[in-house]
Formats: C-alpha cells, sequence, structure tokens
C-alpha cells in the first residue's frame, strides 16, 4: 500500500482518505485499513467505463467482499436522472442488498454524482466508494460528498450531501481519456487555481506540454494539490453554507450553456467558457487586470478550452442563469475575481453586468 493518502476529514462528521494510485492492487488493502471488508458490494457504472476497468475491480475486491455484482447504465449525462437511479434501486433490492451493503462509483462525474444519490438514498443511506477515472471526476466531483442527478432539463436539481468512506484514484486510467475528456479535466483544474492560488494557476499553465503528455508524477502533483484546496474547503463548509460556494466560479453561466447545448459540451468545457466571462465581468468592474483577463483566456486556450460558443442567443442563457440551483432569494450568488487566485461571493451581480459576460463568450 502506497503512503501517498488524503484525508478530508471534519471532526466528528467525516473522515476519509483519498488514496493516489497506479493500478488497483491496493484496492483490497484500502477496504481493509477503513474497516468496509467482507460486505456485500455492487460496482455501480456505465457502458464506457465498464468494459475497461469493472473486471479489474471486481478481481481486485473479490478477497475483500462477500458478494461482488454490477450494475451497468448506458454513458451519458442523458442517463443521469431519476429513472436510472431507479433501475439501481430495483436492482439493489432483488439483490437484497442490506444497510451494510456498499456501492462502488466506477467512472466519470455522471457515474460518482448518481451512485453517490443513490447510497445517500437507498435503505436512507448506505456506504459508497468513488473510483473516479476521469480527470474531472477525480479533481472534482468524487470529492466532496455532493450527490445528485438531473431532473428534466435542470442540472443536479434533486441531490443530498453524502460523503464517500474512501475515494481511490487510479493515475493510469487518465491514459485512456480523449484529448477532449483530459480538456474538460483541465477545466475544473485551472479554476481551483482561479479561486484561491494564482501560483498553482501559473504552474499548470506553464508546464502545459508535461501535463497534456499525462506524465503520471506531474498528474499525481496536479491532482493531489486540487484535492488538497477542495478538501479544505469541504472540511470548513460541507453543506455550503458559505465558503464552499467559491468550488462554483464558471458555474453559472457554465451550467446554463451546458443546459442550452443539450449536454453537447462537457461539462469542464462548459465550466472553462463559465471562466471566461466571470473574468471578464471581474475585469469591467476594475478586480482583473485586462493583463490578468488575457492571461486566463489563454490558460483555458492552451488546453483546448472553447473560448465561447456558438449558436446561443445571449438572452436565453441569461434566462437560464435565473434556474440555477445557486439562486439564493431571487439573487444570483455570483463568484468574481479579485486578481488571479483569489475570489469572492457576489450578490450585486446585475442583469446586464451578467449580460456582458454572456456576450463575451457568444461567438
Amino acid at each position: 500500500m502506497s503512503n501517498e493518502r488524503l484525508l478530508v476529514k471534519r471532526q466528528g462528521d467525516f473522515h476519509y482518505p483519498i488514496y493516489f494510485e497506479e493500478d488497483f492492487s491496493c484496492l483490497a488493502q484500502a477496504f481493509q485499513d477503513e474497516n468496509i471488508a467482507g460486505r456485500k458490494v455492487c460496482i455501480v457504472t456505465d457502458s464506457t467505463v465498464g468494459p475497461l476497468y469493472e473486471n479489474a475491480v471486481r478481481e481486485a475486491l473479490i478477497p475483500v467482499s462477500m458478494d461482488v455484482t454490477t450494475f451497468t447504465f448506458p454513458a451519458g449525462e442523458a442517463r443521469k436522472n431519476l429513472d436510472t437511479v431507479g433501475e439501481l434501486y430495483r436492482i439493489l433490492i432483488e439483490q437484497e442488498m442490506d444497510r451494510k451493503g456498499i456501492l462502488v462509483a466506477l467512472g466519470g462525474g455522471v457515474v460518482g454524482d448518481l451512485t453517490g444519490f443513490a447510497a445517500a438514498t437507498y435503505l436512507r443511506g448506505i456506504d459508497f466508494v468513488q473510483i473516479p477515472t476521469t480527470l474531472l471526476a477525480q479533481v472534482d466531483s468524487s470529492v466532496g460528498g455532493k450527490t445528485g442527478v438531473d431532473f428534466q432539463q435542470y442540472k443536479n436539481m434533486v441531490g443530498a450531501f453524502h460523503q464517500p468512506r474512501l475515494v481511490y484514484m487510479n493515475m493510469a486510467a487518465l491514459k485512456s481519456l480523449s484529448d477532449r475528456e483530459f480538456a474538460c479535466g483541465m477545466g475544473e483544474i485551472l479554476k481551483t487555481g482561479l479561486i484561491c492560488d494564482g501560483e498553482f494557476f501559473r504552474f499548470v499553465c506553464a508546464n502545459q506540454e508535461v501535463i497534456k503528455g499525462k506524465d503520471i508524477n506531474m498528474l499525481k502533483t496536479m491532482i493531489r494539490r486540487c484535492c488538497a484546496i477542495k478538501a479544505g474547503v469541504v472540511e470548513r463548509d460541507p453543506k455550503e453554507q458559505g465558503e464552499r460556494a467559491l468550488l462554483n466560479l464558471g458555474h453559472t453561466v457554465g451550467h446554463a450553456v451546458e443546459k442550452l447545448m443539450n449536454f453537447k459540451l462537457l461539462h469542464g468545457q462548459c465550466v472553462g467558457v463559465g471562466l471566461i466571462a466571470a473574468a471578464y465581468i471581474s475585469m469591467k468592474r476594475g478586480l482583473l487586470t485586462e493583463e490578468e483577463y488575457q492571461e486566463i483566456r489563454n490558460g483555458c486556450s492552451a488546453y483546448s478550452l472553447p473560448l465561447a460558443v456558438e449558436g446561443l442567443e445571449a438572452s436565453d442563457i441569461l434566462a437560464a442563469t435565473k434556474k440555477d440551483k445557486k439562486m439564493e432569494q431571487g439573487h444570483i450568488k455570483f463568484i468574481l475575481m479579485d486578481g488571479i487566485g483569489k475570489s469572492f461571493i457576489d450578490k450585486t451581480l446585475t442583469d446586464q453586468e451578467l449580460l456582458s459576460g454572456i456576450r463575451e463568450i457568444c461567438a
């Protein structure tokens, strides 16, 4: 078992490790270390990830589980809904999964969010484990306990906070990602730096060739830093009562674009577009210099993130932001930047200011 672990903890509430590994050989030991061996396990995965890693994970878990089964659903955001959760409930009931059972989320953010929500609600809550296989899921959705599904066209409108028992990251899985999926994760990584660590943002921008080459050691360094930042925020504000909202930088406009594009753009790509809009508004308020704004644009461009979207009306994007779950008493909690690496929550943004940022990303 490697010693490369990061603890996410909140006194009296939750305490779980993140493992940074290069294969699945330490997974059984991780289950033993966290005292969750000897239980029924259901691996939840999708039609893309299952054929790649399900057998390896199953074989790794057989020594520490009394029974390992798999639930596979068609890949894609379109299946992240209550119907799929209902199918999973039915399988768990038929398999007589009890409160000691464990769900294992094997896949990207869609799989992790859906599995976590099912775990939070089945029998009023059972344990689950995150095994994120995409860069986006490793740096974002697998850590922090946010779970949920989309309702009709509204993203993540139904959900629950439910922390995993452990997060197990296999860095080698990132080698199988397409360039587009890898870029998707980079959108969240750049966002993390922009929130509270300008030095990290500039480190990621300066090392693009090594990072895009998927050097394992570089990836591990970068992902660990992202997880450390997010873990700190989650420990201090697990249910988004305050500081945790900063993690939504780029997401208000990003989610609106994602919805209107009918998920034709990946989440991280939409976040990248949202970062540009937020940076533009911040610049217009005098919080970012024009040089810093261009630095952010260049960082997104270097990782093949879109700087604009085609075929959408700015007014439609504005209207979609009003249905965002981050609305609070009729006001959007918008995240702005006061320089690179310093973000804050703003509730005074006018529609005209928001519209100016949206127009900046409409091709």
